[in-house]
């Protein structure tokens, strides 16, 4: 952990996006009907009303209806319909 301490105060110090440096998700959230994930390992669950993603810094959980991945590459994906909620977990617990 303490190394993830020294490079999250190199990123602060060389004014760097922590997404650069420490390979941090950016969500970006559009109203209740649209998430884009960028910096993602993989999809872990998949189903209409769950999408649970592997990040480097844990997992992500999104739960709603109709929930669809309308597109996905090897870093960045959408997920379309209407999102309830977005959960963090850091992978420690069991989910």
């Amino acid at each position: 952990m303490e190394r993830e301490q020294i490079r999250e105060r190199l990123a602060s110090a060389a004014s760097m996006p922590k997404d650069v440096v420490l390979g941090a998700s950016i969500v970006t959230i559009t109203g209740a009907s649209e998430v884009c994930v960028e910096n993602y390992r993989g999809i872990i669950e998949y189903t209409d009303c769950l999408v649970r993603l592997q990040a480097r810094e844990g997992q992500m959980r999104l739960t709603g209806k109709r929930l669809n991945i309308e597109y996905y590459t090897n870093d960045e994906m959408k997920i379309t319909g209407r999102i309830d909620s977005i959960e963090f977990n850091d992978g420690r617990r069991g989910d």
